[in-house]
C-alpha cells in the first residue's frame, strides 16, 4: 500500500463522522472502522453483516458511507469468529 493511500485512509477515518452519506470509503478505512482484517471485511460482506461495496472503476471498489453507518449502528460492528 502506498504512503498516499495510507494518508487518504487516515483522513477518511479521522473525518468519517463528517463525511456525507453519499461519500465512499476504501478497504483500509473499512478495516480500521471494524478493527479487523481485509478477509474479515469480505467475509462480512458475503454473510450480509457488512454492506456490499460498489465498483467505482475497473480497479476501484468502495463502500457507501451511509450504508456503512447504518450497518455499524444496527450490528454494532461484527464478531471476530
Amino acid at each position: 500500500m502506498s504512503k498516499e493511500n495510507v494518508i487518504q485512509s487516515n483522513d477518511a477515518l479521522r473525518n468519517f463522522e463528517y463525511l456525507p452519506n453519499s461519500a465512499h470509503v476504501r478497504l483500509t478505512t473499512m478495516m480500521a472502522l471494524y478493527g479487523c482484517s481485509s478477509a474479515t471485511i469480505w467475509r462480512g460482506c458475503k454473510n450480509g453483516l457488512i454492506p456490499k461495496p460498489k465498483k467505482l472503476t475497473l480497479r476501484t471498489t468502495a463502500w457507501n458511507v451511509g450504508e456503512v453507518r447504518n450497518a455499524l449502528h444496527l450490528n454494532g460492528g461484527i464478531s471476530h469468529e
